[in-house]
């Protein structure tokens, strides 16, 4: 962002307030000002006082002689400027902005400036002349093509009405208050913090925070109290219960801006998208040293608690997507943070639309007795695409996946994060699984009320040249020509184990012995063992068979013989080639895959009943 634009958005924002501040006059402490008028665009209800607030920032935008993207917590997503409001979508906006041609785009000027505005935080202050209340007001760039997020804020400014101190912050240019720059705490001892926030009930590990910390506050404005950690009044701050993206916009670069820490609960980089429906869980200090203590406290009770989940399902056919339809009610009912898959909230559109819904339901009800109970009467009247995230954007506490092994590998190759797994079969085998169909709300019932364990399983990273993938079950090397034998070189940890001719070449994790693996001759490992198995597909010799290795192994496999190309595959996802004399060098992965598991009897039970039977009792429906 020019200079230029800098000084027009800091002009803005300082009519803004001194036009806001005036209209609070009279409306401060009075009882009127707090009366209900509606439940604004974010859920939450509105009083008056927001309503005044919001209206001066809505008729100065509109007023403006170029045109913004607006997000504000009562009227929601705008598009106004040069005389003209028009509610939008803002990431459906932002994502069609990709598709239009040079010629469109010419001849339609677009939005300068996205603005995100709370008029009025701490409205229950402001009413009962508590003095803690304020505005804020963060602006981002316009991106092409994508949605904006958090990454986007380029200017942030808070204006802190019960004392008239103005907080503002320029992206790579520092935070200041009245001008003057400001130094977050440097204290480090929990015992002699000022800690500021908002807790939720049964979170033990905060409980312990709040005890040794030396004082609480909690003033109802987290627009304000991010702020004060930005300049030291506060030690440390946090909301638990997720703070609006729309509250925390400006706040948060003003805080990263002084030199403070701001992080979701896990301690990660907030990169939410800019949005009136999204929310983040806020953990703030005025250093590294006090920011990592507080992760590490929370984290020993919050991250075996279920308030975040994500849904993924094979959208091929009609009964995974209907019934993912249920469970995405049932979370929404119990008040639970739910995101769903990309395609799956797409397919959910696609389906809403389409004439022949009651049919396509009662179809599959015929077909899938198992579930028709509970998809005869599903609740169509939501923006699914309001909850739709990439796989690689999960954050959630567990990822619910519908389908069968296949889908439940492509999601877990796909997601960035250590997220636990909870598969419900809806596929053939589903070995990984974790329940049949039947069985789901009762053991969802059991997880939400902590009746769970989390189950790690190793993967295995596998690195040619200079491109590395993961594999949860196994990499399998073979022929691209059917029928042509290729030789290989093994190497464990340096020392030449093996050369063989054969079709190809398998190495296994322990959650793999019980895929292609097994077919293929080799044995089935527990999960709890630290190993891998390497087995040769049709080999020449009669000697070689499947060996079992350490997963502390380095495994190398080298093609030597000239001529013959080779691809290798990495969980039946993902192919890649391979020539002679090139490495595939095979370890075991930094990052675990973690399962959620109800039954502690899980791998041997699930042997028994999968593989005496071939676990071929479903029926695939596809669209």
């Amino acid at each position: 962002m020019n200079q230029e634009d800098i000084s027009i958005c800091r002009n803005i924002a300082t009519t803004v307030f001194e036009k806001v501040e005036n209209l609070l006059e009279g409306q401060v402490g009075n009882p009127k000002a707090g009366e209900f008028v509606k439940i604004g665009a974010d859920g939450t209800p509105t009083s008056y006082i927001d309503i005044i607030a919001e209206d001066e920032v809505i008729k100065l935008l509109k007023d403006a002689d170029f045109k913004s993207y607006l997000i504000s917590e009562e009227i929601g997503e705008l598009k106004l400027g040069k005389g003209k409001q028009e509610s939008i979508n803002l990431s459906e906006e932002l994502l069609n902005n990709k598709t239009k041609t040079k010629k469109e785009s010419e001849n339609q000027e677009k939005p300068r400036f996205l603005f995100l505005i709370d008029p009025l935080d701490g409205t229950s202050n402001a009413i009962k002349n508590i003095p803690a209340y304020g505005m804020s007001i963060a602006v981002a760039n316009v991106p092409e093509g994508r949605e904006a997020t958090l990454d986007d804020v380029e200017l942030g400014f808070v204006k802190n009405y019960a004392n008239g101190n103005f907080y503002e912050a320029i992206k790579g240019n520092g935070a200041k208050r009245n001008g003057e720059r400001m130094t977050p705490s440097s204290e480090t001892d929990l015992t002699k913090i000022s800690l500021g926030g908002f807790t939720k009930s049964k979170t033990l590990s905060v409980s312990k925070l709040v005890d040794t910390a030396r004082r609480m506050r909690v003033l109802g404005s987290v627009v304000l109290e991010l702020a004060y950690v930005a300049s030291g009044k506060y030690d440390a701050f946090l909301d638990l219960r997720g703070s609006r993206i729309i509250d925390i916009a400006a706040s948060k670069l003003i805080v990263e801006e002084a030199g403070a820490i701001v992080t979701n609960k896990y301690g990660e980089k907030l990169d939410n998208r800019l949005s009136i429906y999204e929310k983040a869980v806020v953990v703030s200090a005025g250093n590294h040293d006090l920011h990592s203590q507080i992760i590490k406290i929370i984290n020993n009770d919050e991250l075996d608690k279920i308030q975040s989940v994500a849904i993924v399902s094979r959208v091929d056919e009609y009964k995974s997507v209907l019934f993912s339809l249920k469970i995405f009610e049932t979370l929404v009912q119990k008040n639970l943070e739910t995101v769903l898959e990309s395609s799956l909230a797409e397919k959910l559109e696609e389906i809403k639309q389409n004439p022949e819904l009651h049919k396509i339901i009662a179809k599959t009800m015929n077909e899938t007795p198992e579930i028709s109970k509970h998809i005869e009467s599903l609740n169509f009247n939501y923006n699914f695409r309001d909850y739709a995230k990439e796989l690689n954007e999960f954050r959630t506490d567990m990822a619910i996946i519908l389908g069968g092994d296949g889908t439940l590998l492509r999601t877990q190759n796909q997601l960035t994060k250590e997220i636990p797994i909870f598969g419900i079969n809806m596929g053939t085998v589903g070995f990984l699984t974790e329940i049949e169909v039947e069985h789901t709300f009762q053991a969802l019932d059991a997880i939400l009320d902590g009746e769970w364990s989390k189950e790690k399983r190793t993967q295995i990273i596998i690195s040619h040249e200079n491109q590395s993938f993961r594999a949860l079950n196994e990499v399998v090397i073979m022929t691209a020509r059917p029928a042509k034998m290729l030789h290989y070189e093994i190497t464990v940890d340096g020392e030449v184990v093996e050369e063989l001719r054969a079709d190809g070449l398998i190495v296994s994790t322990p959650s793999g012995s019980t895929a292609y693996s097994m077919s293929a001759g080799g044995p089935i490992v527990d999960p709890k063992v630290g190993a891998f198995i390497i087995i040769p597909i049709c080999p020449y010799k009669l000697g070689v068979r499947p060996f079992v290795v350490s997963d502390t192994s380095e495994i190398r496999i080298k093609l030597i013989k000239r001529g013959k190309k080779a691809i290798f595959v990495m969980d039946g996802q993902i192919q890649k080639e391979v020539n002679y004399m090139e490495e595939l060098v095979i370890k075991k992965s930094e990052k675990d895959v973690y399962f959620i598991r109800i039954n502690n009897k899980y791998f041997y039970k699930k042997v028994k009943d999968k593989l005496n039977e071939g676990g071929l009792d479903s029926i695939n429906r596809v669209l």
